[in-house]
């Protein structure tokens, strides 16, 4: 069987990029009529920038804000670019408008542009969307953009926070790719070397940065949003999450269903990956002094977490996307869980 690589046609990343917004649809042969999916707070950021843009490049653009990365929000996005006829959507902002936009677009059978305001996780570039469904927070299958604009002068002034939460994203293929091997090994699971070879070495370049990564600071920016992107790009040559995604991710989740909403994604991501590679018997102090390096918490006090949670995270990890086998799907006890958590001071 074949399978179809999906990859960005355009990549503009640097200050001011914003400014070539209308340049860059014209160059794709894009409809006039657009659709800007944004937040409350990031409309003002760069949502209503890119709609006075648009407009005075000759676009008919629209603006949706969005307040929730649920199903009802996509099914209303998808509802006004279908009104407005929209030739292709814009999710400018944070990950949830982003994600919207994604899987509207899909839905409406155009393609979407992804302009973030942030450079937080990799689903500002990946074909995957995260929603909450049913109270759950749930990967569902996209497109990826046809075009990105990160620009860096926007993202350098985004919370110290989400840079980081970034750099844990990243710096999380470690041991994805640890599992994904696991996987290959004790199940005959399909890998790509090139894959592989090109996540972990976007995960070594947040780790060899760490030290000059600092908030404020648009080459900060530039890495991360470089390395956000390159880690999608191996996602596409595998054709799923994989090179990417793995145990730390499951542990992410399970984390955020026992206690919702204590810390971002890449925080929870940052977290997982110090014990699963203590449990891969891998070099856990280099995870965690990175980490601690681009500011990003080492320790789960720091995001209120006690050690009962991490604990019972740790044990019912499995349970979170059971086809996709890990070291947690060996059967980890909490005995066991606890020793692993001590051991790497995360609790």
């Amino acid at each position: 069987m074949s399978r179809w690589m999906e990859l960005p046609r355009k990549v503009a990343v640097g200050s001011g990029v914003v400014l070539e917004i209308p340049d860059i649809c014209a160059s794709l042969s894009l409809r006039p009529r657009a659709l800007i999916v944004t937040g409350p707070n990031t409309d003002d950021v760069v949502g209503k920038a890119i709609f006075e843009l648009l407009k005075d490049g000759g676009y008919q653009p629209k603006t949706l804000i969005t307040s929730a990365s649920k199903m009802e929000e996509v099914d209303r996005a998808e509802r006004m670019a279908s009104e407005i006829g929209a030739g292709f959507l814009i999710g400018a902002g944070g990950g949830r408008s982003i994600d919207v936009a994604k899987l509207a677009s899909v839905r409406a059978k155009v393609p979407f542009l992804s302009v973030p305001t942030a450079a937080s996780h990799d689903g500002i570039c990946s074909a995957q969307a995260s929603l909450t469904i049913n109270g759950e927070a749930v990967s569902v299958p996209a497109q990826a953009p046809l075009a990105i604009v990160a620009d860096t002068k926007i993202i350098s002034q985004a919370p110290g926070r989400l840079l980081a939460a970034g750099c844990g994203d990243i710096i999380s293929n470690y041991t994805a790719i640890l599992d994904w091997q696991l996987a290959h090994r004790l199940r005959n699971e399909e890998y790509s070397e090139y894959a592989s070879a090109l996540s972990g070495m976007t995960a070594r370049m947040i780790v060899e940065s760490a030290p000059d990564i600092r908030p404020g600071l648009e080459e900060s920016a530039k890495i991360v949003v470089k390395a956000l992107i390159s880690s999608s790009v191996a996602m596409s040559i595998a054709g799923s999450s994989r090179p990417a995604s793995g145990s730390e991710h499951k542990f992410a989740h399970a984390l955020n269903l026992i206690a919702p909403s204590r810390a971002l994604h890449g925080e929870l991501c940052g977290l997982g990956t110090i014990v699963i590679m203590y449990l891969h018997g891998g070099d856990w102090k280099m995870i965690r002094n990175a980490l601690d390096q681009v500011g990003a918490p080492i320790t789960a006090s720091e995001l209120n977490l006690d050690a009962e949670t991490v604990i019972e995270a740790l044990v019912s990890a499995h349970k979170i996307r059971p086809e996709r086998y890990t070291i947690l799907d060996s059967g980890l006890n909490r005995k066991a869980a606890a020793k692993a958590a001590e051991a790497t001071g995360i609790i």
